[in-house]
């Protein structure tokens, strides 16, 4: 099949129809030339709009990042300088840096139904309200209590937009641009990680939460004119509706009749082919779907990425001999998002495989160079006098080579992997773990740390990352360039070539013919 074919979300479900389903419909060759004219070599319409609606959409990441990254500058004047006026002990802070996790993971099945009931555009902008009461709670807080409260509130509001603002992207984009859209939102987490360590290095606490308070508000004042999903609209029968959200995203001369003709056969087919929660997960697609995107999932966190984040300051300060680097945490963040940027432009031409195992790999290399800095420096800190760059390199790398592969790829593989009709229950099931790992990893590491000391923590970080590069080799299939049809196919265990691509290109270029 051919990819322009797919319009399935990442997320969301819809229906991929296929050319043994398009055979069964009446006037079948005047709906593939609609097809064709519409998506075949240069899909008509503007990209644009669509782009910008992606990035308005990706301002909730933005947020999200922000408080994400606001741990790294607010540890040491919150812990050691009481800048609030109340003590906060490192267990208490630690809960303050992990407890936004569970709230994400609490909103991961709710966000679901809040996109199909009230839709996905005024989902994400319900968000703003607990992103804006968790910065308050957070600005006046009295108590350690108080910024508990609101980094769980930052939380829901963050992890609904890990949800929310992928399906919406992936719904709004048409295919040959929605590998680009889909790494968007991973993009815009790091650069608010990396405004917030910017902005921290040289405010107090409190004023820097004043302004990361701020974004969810220009977030809500410019998505607000931003259009609605159609597939939102087609689900709820509402077609006119449907046809003026893509005349906003494709151009008012874009002839869109094909495409929601498209997206109701979609609609139709995954109504009629709905199963129930136990149904969806006795099939053998499903199963193995599941395992291997909670397989990504508990790799990608439990490499350490969050511990790195969280507590950078703590690593570059231990590695400087006590002494803050406050220039680090910036640079960090700056390669980050630069890293983001080269996926975002590579993930659709080099496969999502390869870069899962180059970034595990590496993952595991800089992890292996802390741990042995560590050890040295545990040993005999001496040894280390001169090789304070090395933890700052492999923070680096570590950084760089996460946010190639294992940042943005495990969750763009959990929309490819799921069958349409049972991607509602599964998705969330990997968010979920994803977040729930995340506050474990946050909370734990210092304990961790206490317990194993530095070099102790980042060797056993280096072996999850090792194991996991064997995880991605044996078990994670490539679905760069297949359709969702022909993935189940392959996780059910069917031999998938390129036989049925050639044969609907052939057919394509016949009707493209007929059409001229």
């Amino acid at each position: 099949m051919m990819e322009n074919e797919e319009r399935t979300p990442l997320i969301t479900p819809a229906v991929v129809p296929n050319q043994s389903y398009y055979g069964g419909i009446e006037d079948a060759r005047d709906a593939m030339s609609k097809f064709v004219v519409n998506n075949v070599a240069g899909e008509s319409g503007r990209k644009l709009p669509q782009y910008i609606a992606g990035l308005a959409a990706s301002g909730g990441a933005l947020a999200a990042g922000t408080f994400l990254g606001w741990t790294a500058p607010t540890d040491k004047p919150l812990t050691e300088q009481m800048e609030y006026g109340f003590p906060v002990s490192a267990e208490a802070f630690s809960w303050i840096g992990s407890i936004s996790n569970l709230g994400a993971a609490v909103m991961c099945f709710p966000i679901g139904y809040m996109m199909k009931l009230i839709g996905r555009k005024w989902s994400m902008l319900a968000m703003v309200l607990p992103l804006i009461l968790g910065w308050l709670l957070i600005i006046f807080a009295e108590n350690v209590a108080m910024m508990m409260v609101g980094r769980f509130f930052l939380g829901v509001g963050g992890g609904a937009f890990c949800v929310a603002a992928p399906t919406y992207t992936a719904e709004i984009a048409q295919p040959s641009i929605r590998g680009t859209l889909g790494t968007f939102f991973q993009l815009m987490v790091t650069v608010g990680i990396l405004f917030v360590y910017a902005v921290g290095a040289g405010v107090d606490v409190q004023l820097l939460s004043i302004i990361c308070g701020i974004i969810p508000l220009v977030f809500g004042a410019i998505f607000f004119f931003m259009p609605e999903s159609p597939y939102y609209f087609v689900e709820k029968g509402r077609y006119s509706e449907a046809s003026s959200s893509l005349k906003k995203l494709r151009g008012a001369q874009y002839d869109e009749a094909a495409e929601i003709e498209d997206l109701k056969q979609e609609d139709a087919k995954m109504k009629a082919e709905s199963i129930t929660i136990l149904e969806a997960f006795r099939q053998k697609a499903t199963i193995r779907a599941l395992y291997i995107s909670l397989g990504l999932m508990f790799f990608q966190q439990l490499s350490g990425i969050n511990a790195v984040i969280f507590y950078n300051s703590d690593i570059f300060a231990s590695a400087n001999g006590g002494e803050e680097m406050s220039s680090a945490s910036i640079i960090v963040g700056g390669i980050q998002v630069a890293a983001t940027l080269v996926a975002s432009v590579v993930v659709d031409k080099v496969g999502r495989r390869i870069l899962l195992l180059v970034s595990d790999f590496m993952m595991a290399v800089s992890t292996i160079l802390l741990a042995v800095y560590f050890q040295l420096k545990q040993d005999d800190p001496s040894k280390v006098a001169d090789l304070s760059w090395l933890a700052v390199l492999s923070v680096c790398l570590f950084i760089a080579m996460f946010s190639i592969g294992y940042g943005p790829v495990p969750w763009l593989m959990v929309g490819e992997l799921f069958a349409n009709n049972v991607k509602a229950f599964a998705s969330p099931v990997a968010g979920v773990f994803n977040w729930l790992l995340a506050f474990l990893v946050t909370k734990v590491f210092v304990n961790l740390k206490d317990a194993m000391g530095e070099a102790g923590v980042f060797w056993l970080f280096s072996g999850i990352s090792l194991v996991g590069t064997v995880f991605v080799f044996f078990v994670v299939p490539e679905t760069k360039g297949k359709s969702l049809n022909d993935i189940q196919r392959l996780l059910a265990g069917e031999k998938v070539n390129n036989s049925d691509q050639i044969s609907f290109e052939a057919k394509s270029d016949d009707t493209v013919q007929q059409v001229a």
